[in-house]
């Protein structure tokens, strides 16, 4: 009976600038679901944001090609849709094939990884453009055939090892930890047998240990034969725990196992990848790139405090935050049009200073996946109410994690607030491409000389409103006369909001 059934397979997109990876955070789809043109797939974490992928196709979701809380490289298929009107069904055992006799590598069906599209070209997300180059299989060599919807990656190395079952070959298998086994292959690892009693190489009839590719990697790394060690995981795979014990039982004395052992057990390992991973490079990138200089300042903010609570009163700032945040981002932006040399960037490659005359205002906001650093375009052509309804739904998205790639690129100048930690200031470092980064400290009542009345009357200590201002800013642009004047610039307009008339 034929099969009406046309597969297609959905490669993850690069969704932001030149990113190389992304995690899979969460499937809106699942086997045997119909989906529309353009309906999101899945949710995806790159190295910048969270984004959902839409569908390209409409049909029936036949496999899911990873898991949730996988990385996956960007070009990789992630999802096969069946876009005939077949009904739903994994995909069928691939049958061995010989090599073509003359050497050459054997084409990929259509609608296959790399199969040709119409136009003879390859396949890839709407809008992204095809790439110029087809992509192709490895001769297939005369193995037994890979179980249905067996969930492996990318890459070689990705892959289940091979394990020896009984002369029977058409043993079926069973998952253990991952893996795919023969169930002779379980039985020998479930009581704990070595491969290879004499440490030779692990032929096609001899036994491996079972352990992921990663851990395979990782004892590799610091010589440990894996041979050696009983697997602590489901089915006696070998975990990333197992070959700490046995670097630790190496070194160690043995009274100083159970000690070492049981360091392990309390320790957490968090994977560096995503947000978090592309901060700390471009953290590390910008520190040891552009020499850094802070200046401080404390300032009296009780008159800008006494605004805020008038502002946000007035009907035309109903229903939008006014926070001291929005304040100290209208001293920015007023100060930079006076200084706009702050405002710019150091073209390496060109050795050029590029001034701006736009500001791309970078607001810094805390998530649960990590520091990300979306900003607002062209905020110096927007009023104070446009200014304020933007903060909002900028830090509301970005808390959420929707922020689209776009907004996370282009910045110009950054506010970090960490007054809402309650932290009076700090040393921020510059987000990469700019050039001045201002931390904005909490507001505290503290004691204050301060001189009262409109004739400067006596002075005396009264308890006033107080914030403190860290400037960081790049010194091969910015010398220390610019930046001092620009921080006491945007210290004077928060002291003394009426002096925002004279700029």
């Amino acid at each position: 009976m034929t099969s009406s059934a046309t597969l297609r397979q959905f490669k993850l997109p690069d969704v932001g600038e030149g990113l190389t990876e992304g995690e899979i955070l969460q499937w809106l789809v699942a086997v045997g679901d119909t989906v529309t043109v353009n309906q999101p797939l899945c949710e995806v974490e790159t190295a910048k944001a969270a984004v959902e992928l839409p569908s390209p196709y409409a049909g029936t979701v036949t496999e899911l090609l990873f898991e949730a809380g996988t990385m996956v490289d960007v070009g990789t298929p992630i999802i096969t849709i069946d876009t005939g009107g077949g009904p739903a069904a994994p995909a069928a055992p691939a049958a061995p094939a010989a090599p073509a006799a003359s050497g050459e590598e054997a084409e990929p069906e259509a609608g296959l990884i790399g199969g040709p599209a119409p136009g003879g070209r390859t396949s890839v997300l709407v809008g992204y453009g095809p790439r110029t180059t087809e992509a192709r299989r490895r001769p297939r060599r005369a193995e037994p055939a890979e179980p249905a919807g067996a969930d492996y990656g990318p890459g070689p190395g990705d892959r289940p090892p091979l394990l020896a079952t009984a002369p029977d070959a058409g043993t079926k298998p069973m998952r253990h930890g991952g893996l795919e086994v023969g169930r002779q292959a379980e039985a020998h690892a479930l009581q704990g047998e070595a491969a290879t009693a004499d440490g030779a190489p692990h032929g096609r009839g001899r036994l491996r240990p079972l352990a992921k590719p990663p851990v395979r990697k990782y004892a590799k790394d610091l010589g440990v034969d894996l041979t050696t060690i009983t697997g602590s995981g489901a089915g006696g795979v070998i975990t990333r725990a197992d070959v700490d014990a046995a670097v630790s039982g190496a070194t160690a004395r043995p009274g100083e196992m159970a000690i070492a052992a049981g360091g392990a057990e309390r320790e957490q390992r968090i994977p560096i990848k995503g947000v978090r991973k592309h901060t700390a490079a471009a953290m590390v990138a910008s520190a040891f790139t552009a020499p850094h200089v802070t200046e401080f300042l404390t300032v009296d903010v009780t008159r800008m405090m006494k605004l805020r609570t008038r502002l946000a009163a007035r009907p035309e700032l109903a229903g939008v935050k006014v926070s001291p945040l929005l304040f100290v981002a209208k001293a920015l932006l007023l100060a930079a049009r006076r200084h706009p040399m702050v405002n710019s960037s150091w073209d390496e490659a060109a050795q050029e200073i590029v001034v701006k005359d736009y500001v791309n205002l970078g607001i810094a906001a805390a998530t649960p996946r990590g520091l990300v650093v979306p900003n607002i375009k062209d905020a110096g052509r927007l009023s104070l109410a446009e200014l304020a309804e933007a903060i909002g739904r900028l830090t509301e998205t970005a808390r959420a994690g929707k922020t689209a790639p776009e907004d996370m690129s282009g910045g110009t100048i950054t506010i970090t607030n960490v007054g809402v930690f309650g932290v009076d200031t700090g040393t921020p470092i510059l987000n990469p491409g700019e050039s001045a980064i201002l931390a904005f400290g909490a507001v505290r009542e503290m004691p204050w000389v301060h001189r009262g009345g409109s004739g400067g009357g006596k002075a005396k200590v009264v308890p006033r409103q107080v914030t403190q201002l860290a400037l960081s800013f790049d010194h091969r642009i910015i010398d220390g006369e610019l930046g001092s004047r620009f921080l006491a610039d945007v210290g004077a307009m928060l002291h003394d909001p009426g002096a925002a008339l004279a700029f």
